[in-house]
This record gives C-alpha cells, structure tokens and sequence, in this order.
C-alpha cells in the first residue's frame, strides 16, 4: 500500500492527518561521446529526479521503471539500488483540510535503453539530458543531489572495474 493515514484529523486539540507515501523513481543514464549523462525532470522551475508513488500490486523497481517512462519518456533497466530518501510536506485534503505527509523514495540507478525525453508527460514541463556533473548542480533538493552523487560514485567505480577487466584481458592476450 503506498499511501497510510497515520494521525488524526485536526480537531479541537489542532492535530493534523498525517499520511505516509511510498515512491520509487531512478537516475537514468547513457554514455555519449565519453561522457556520463542522466535524466531530470522540471516541474514548476525546480529540477529534480523523476519518481512516483507506487501503485497496488506493484514493486518498487516496477514503480520506478514506470515513473521514469511517464516522466521522461526513456524506458531503461534497473542496474543498482541507490538508496532511500525521506521528508515531510503539508498540502491541502480535497475538502481544503491541512494534510501533513511523511514520504519515503526509493531510488535506482537505471540504464537507458531506449525513448525520447520530448515524450514526457504532462506532469513535467520538460525532461532533458544532462552531463552527470552539471545535473547534481542543477537539482533543487539536497536529498536528491545525495542520492545523484551516489549514482556518480557507482558509476565511477563501474566505469574503473570495465577498465581494469579491459586491462587484463589485454595482458593475458
């Protein structure tokens, strides 16, 4: 289940309905012309990662793969776990009641497979390609540059373990 009501309403003693949310999402990436890029979406002129609650019945790799197809148009493969990021935000219940949601984000380093970032839904104002260095700059929140600096250090270290096997297989050659 990725929604939770964990509190109470407000009522006489001012408590506010606390939900809980559970998201997925992913950094996206592609090797062009030697650099590493990834994807990012903007939504009310503030660049972030593409995630989304996770849906019933459904995983959060599923959910992730999903969220970064709808938000970005690219469709990829799930390489690595990069962690959990949590916070808090107030918003309005449809009858205009303070909600207070406590949300937890998985995220996943995915690679490109295939898409167009012009296919992006309408949630997004736009979703573009980055230089992997220019993007943990670019994002709005510091949860979100965390996880992408974890996504540059596995990368990183991906990229030197490809180049040590490429390595040993030119001296046993």
């Amino acid at each position: 289940m990725a929604q939770r009501t964990v509190g109470g309403r407000l009522g006489w003693n001012g408590t506010v309905r606390t939900v809980r949310e559970i998201s997925s999402g992913g950094v996206v990436y592609r090797r062009r012309e030697g650099t590493v890029e990834v994807a990012l979406i903007q939504v009310r002129a503030r660049w972030r990662l593409p995630k989304g609650q996770v849906e019933e019945g459904e995983g959060l790799k599923e959910t992730a793969l999903r969220e970064v197809r709808e938000e970005t148009g690219l469709e990829g493969r799930v390489v690595a776990k990069l962690g959990d990021i949590t916070y808090w935000y107030t918003t309005k219940s449809k009858r205009g009641e303070p909600v207070r949601i406590f949300k937890r984000v998985y995220f996943y380093l995915i690679r490109y497979l295939q898409g167009d970032v012009s296919r992006h839904d309408e949630e997004v104002d736009e979703a573009r390609w980055a230089p992997i260095a220019d993007a943990v700059k670019m994002l709005a929140y510091p949860t979100e540059r965390e996880t992408m600096r974890k996504a540059v250090a596995l990368l990183s270290g991906k990229l030197l373990n490809r180049k040590r096997r490429a390595a040993r297989r030119a001296t046993h050659e």
